[in-house]
């Protein structure tokens, strides 16, 4: 799973509410799809800009996460770095475009279900869900210091 962290929690919630507001959003477009919109927030780059890049490429954006080599300075290879530098693995880009963690749909308000990737509702609930489950893992990574004192009793 991701590596949880404040940038990305923020750019999940900031693409969820920019997708609320009405941001563009078509589930084939490189640079208005799932992995496209946030990488609008994270790249400040534009739909249009995110389009020519991702195709330097050959696929989807999962195809794209699967052959992406570090090495290279190809302009797909920067996107892909910059999905990876705020925190997701290749296999979260590949469950960002599917809406398929089973960890995120686990934790959906309500229960499990299945989400469809191209419904603009279902990717809002997912990336919302993806950040609290981030949050939520990112406070338990907090070391605490160990308190050594006694509550007395209050007496009312």
């Amino acid at each position: 799973m991701a590596n949880p962290n404040i940038e990305l929690i923020a750019a999940l919630r900031t693409t969820a509410t920019r997708l609320k507001n009405g941001a563009p959003y078509a589930w084939g477009n490189h640079g208005a799809c799932n992995c496209g919109n946030l990488l609008q927030v994270i790249t400040d780059l534009s739909k249009e800009e995110i389009l020519t890049y991702a195709h330097s490429g050959i696929g989807e954006w999962t195809e794209l996460a699967e052959d992406y080599c570090g090495v290279t300075n190809a302009p797909v290879s920067l996107l892909l770095k910059k999905l990876q530098d705020a925190g997701l693995t290749p296999t979260d880009i590949h469950h960002l475009e599917y809406l398929d963690d089973r960890q995120v749909l686990n934790a959906l308000p309500g229960g499990f279900r299945w989400l469809k990737r191209n419904q603009r509702e279902d990717v809002i609930l997912y990336f919302e869900t993806f950040a609290l489950l981030l949050e939520d893992q990112l406070i338990e990574s907090v070391p605490l210091p160990k308190m050594d004192f006694e509550i007395e009793e209050m007496v009312i």
